[in-house]
């Protein structure tokens, strides 16, 4: 699987697949919610993909989002690059207002606290996750002049 995503991570730095991923997203939700994070697009290619479920910081109903993470610091880093757009995504704006969320990951649901990462805590964690999915370094470039959200998305102790 690692060559396969090898492929997909040099397509994942096109303007192409900024595009596509975009429209591929509702599918990838519905499968992720569907198998309790178990199956997505993502994972078909050998990406490593949970779902995101944040409180709309206007709505204050569920949203929900599939993002590529890493697991880090006993938790999962996430990356609010919304492909490189000018804009933050909503799910990072969700977790700044209201942090506590849960996520569909491996087949079980995990309560999160997400925290955004700053300084040499986000660099180290930017590193990690760009090595995993180097397209991130692109989508850098294209956001011109925001700073993209880096979290780690902790899990809750009960």
């Amino acid at each position: 699987m690692a060559g396969l995503r090898g492929v997909f991570a040099g397509f994942g730095k096109s303007r192409a697949f900024a595009v596509l991923g975009r429209a591929l997203v509702p599918a990838d939700r519905v499968l992720l919610r569907v198998s309790g994070g178990r199956v997505g697009v993502g994972a078909a290619v050998g990406l490593r993909t949970l779902l995101l479920t944040t409180i709309g910081r206007r709505s204050g109903e569920p949203r929900q989002v599939p993002l590529l993470y890493v697991e880090r610091a006993g938790g999962y880093v996430v990356i609010g690059s919304n492909w490189g757009g000018e804009a933050h995504p909503a799910w990072s704006a969700n977790l700044l207002a209201r942090p506590g969320a849960t996520v569909a990951v491996h087949g079980r649901t995990v309560d999160v606290t997400g925290r955004l990462l700053t300084g040499d805590e986000r660099r180290e964690m930017w590193d990690a996750v760009a090595a995993y999915w180097p397209a991130y370094d692109r989508y850098a470039v294209r956001a011109g002049h925001r700073e993209i959200r880096v979290f780690l998305l902790e899990p809750v102790s009960r």
